[in-house]
């Protein structure tokens, strides 16, 4: 088995999953990791041991001997530039979502990584939940027959919405809904999406931030073989457990049907002090003392082992790269309020840098 040594920037929610996780793998040699706060860097280094913590990721680049990068940074504008500089140095990328903010961006980013002949992947967790994962089997082995229709209904609480929309100017069709059209587009391949229509809902969010941020937003979208679906997708439930999401999901078939419960209501805990709440249901999954519950640190050991053993990943970045195309003409819709065909019209890419070979 050959170990690698992995470099993880950006240890806050997400990035620190990433970390612990990689931390327990015996297939890390060493972890390096890069947090701006202090804090909160200090106290990953704790629960992680690494060889290296900075509050410079740079300092992370110039070590030439780190094999892979987990980037989970904030706001997300920045995803692109340093998944750039990542690849260029001939590295492999984990990149959580959204790959980049401009079309033209993920393209140079597709190019670059097969240029460097490296492994690039984005982090769609949700492909790692067994209930997603027992739609896309039931429809690859036939038992609910041909897809004909599918829903999604995915809500998260207006505390994390707010966090969320708070950092970017992203809409609920990138940051949330994506998820489960890269959920329904894996399902349904190698159908390709041929026309977008979206609409958006005002209420709780706009009030709260003093912005022009929609409660929910709604897509149809179309395949070019006739099939639709439609994704709703929202960020402002009442407020709950810290970072609740639920999740309600339909697929229809010429020969059966799956109807999918994901809204984490199985674990109640009621206390005096604090009412009820709904432990483990927030969409990465949650550490419980000796065991993780959530698809998260799955995730994060598949792209451990599709580096050190030379596999291929389960998320390619040109399926990103479709999602991204299908959400930017969703809030094209919204806007226009029209149907908008696929594909977009893109920009013609600036030639790709030289130097950095692998």
């Amino acid at each position: 088995m050959r170990q690698i040594n992995v470099g993880i920037i950006g240890t806050g929610w997400c990035g620190g999953i990433r970390a612990q996780t990689c931390a327990a793998s015996p297939l890390v040699r060493d972890l390096h990791i890069a947090e701006i706060r202090p804090d909160r860097l200090t106290e990953v280094a704790k629960a992680t041991n690494p060889r290296t913590a900075t509050t410079d990721y740079r300092e992370l680049l110039r070590h030439g001997e780190i094999d892979a990068y987990c980037l989970s940074m904030t706001p997300e504008p920045l995803h692109y530039p340093i998944a750039r500089e990542c690849l260029l140095a001939g590295k492999h990328v984990f990149l959580e979502k959204p790959m980049a903010v401009e079309l033209h961006e993920a393209d140079q980013l597709i190019a670059i990584a097969g240029q460097q002949g490296v492994k690039f992947t984005i982090g769609y967790s949700q492909r790692f939940n067994p209930k997603f994962a027992y739609v896309k089997k039931a429809i690859t082995d036939g038992t609910i027959g041909r897809p004909v229709s599918a829903l999604v209904s995915r809500h998260i609480t207006r505390g994390l919405g707010k966090k969320i929309s708070g950092r970017t100017k992203l809409s609920p069709a990138a940051m949330e809904a994506t998820h489960d059209l890269d959920f329904l587009l894996w399902c349904l391949e190698p159908a390709r999406p041929v026309r977008v229509y979206s609409q958006v809902n005002y209420g709780a969010m706009k009030a709260a931030t003093g912005a022009d941020v929609p409660d929910t937003q709604y897509l149809t979208v179309t395949l070019e073989n006739g099939i639709s679906f439609v994704v709703g997708a929202g960020w402002s439930l009442p407020p709950g457990y810290p970072n609740f999401s639920s999740t309600w999901i339909e697929m229809i078939g010429t020969e059966g049907a799956l109807l999918v419960d994901d809204s984490h209501r199985d674990v109640i805990l009621n206390t005096m002090q604090q009412g009820m709440r709904l432990p483990m249901s927030s969409m990465p999954g949650e550490f419980v003392d000796h065991t993780y519950a959530g698809p998260m640190k799955y995730e994060t050991i598949h792209f451990l082992e599709a580096v050190a053993l030379d596999r291929p990943v389960l998320v390619t970045p040109e399926q990103a790269r479709r999602v991204m195309e299908v959400y930017i003409a969703a809030d094209l819709s919204a806007e226009r309020n029209e149907a908008i065909d696929l594909p977009l019209p893109v920009p013609q890419p600036a030639p790709l840098p030289t130097g950095g070979a692998r």
